[in-house]
């Protein structure tokens, strides 16, 4: 509740700062992919991941013909992270098995998205602030009880393009960008220190109103 509550204010705030302008007002829902780097730091910690996939629901409000507003909430379904260090153990056979923790991860961000016009195709950049929660799911696949939800702010990124199939339609395909911390789930041994610059490749529709 608290975060549709957060996604209703931040629409709110986008239209009262722009309810002086001619406005054009588009929704998308998108088919999202999570990559998440490998990453490795010097306190001995590696972190490797799989792809995780899910959806993200957009909504832009225009300021101009080619600026707009953007608010996104996007969920993604199970990946998971597992961490890794000599520190953490080693089997006799020499084999370090690491903990894995089985995560849901949401996106709630804002951001300006400046667009290109040629003829029926909308080349677009866009950058703002965004909140990551990772959820870890408890059951047999995350081996350790212990982890816990967090949330991690940072920023987002892209770039993509737009097909305008008719004047209330377009087909979106874009590269996002994700940076914030390596989740440790409240687990001070899982700690890395460094930063994730994560990959969500998006393709979907928008619909204009």
């Amino acid at each position: 509740m608290k975060k549709i509550v957060l996604l209703v204010s931040m629409l709110a705030a986008f239209v009262a700062a722009s309810d002086a302008q001619e406005s054009r007002q588009d929704i998308s829902l998108s088919g999202t992919a999570l990559i998440e780097p490998f990453m490795s730091s010097s306190t001995t910690v590696q972190v490797h991941s799989n792809a995780a996939y899910g959806a993200v629901l957009s909504y832009r409000f225009m300021l101009t013909p080619n600026s707009a507003l953007e608010a996104s909430y996007g969920l993604t379904y199970q990946n998971s992270i597992h961490y890794f260090s000599p520190n953490f153990g080693c089997l006799p056979s020499g084999i370090c098995p690491g903990y894995k923790v089985l995560t849901r991860t949401e996106e709630i961000s804002g951001a300006y998205v400046r667009s290109f016009v040629f003829k029926n195709w909308n080349p677009f950049v866009e950058a703002g602030p965004g909140g990551f929660i990772f959820l870890p799911i408890r059951n047999s696949g995350t081996t350790n009880i212990d982890t816990k939800q967090q949330t991690e702010v940072g920023g987002i990124y892209g770039a993509g393009i737009a097909y305008e199939v008719s004047p209330s339609f377009d087909i979106r395909a874009e590269y996002r960008g994700w940076v914030t911390k390596v989740p440790t789930f409240g687990i001070d041994k899982f700690a890395t220190n460094r930063w994730y610059n994560i990959s969500v490749p998006t393709i979907g529709v928008a619909y204009h109103f």
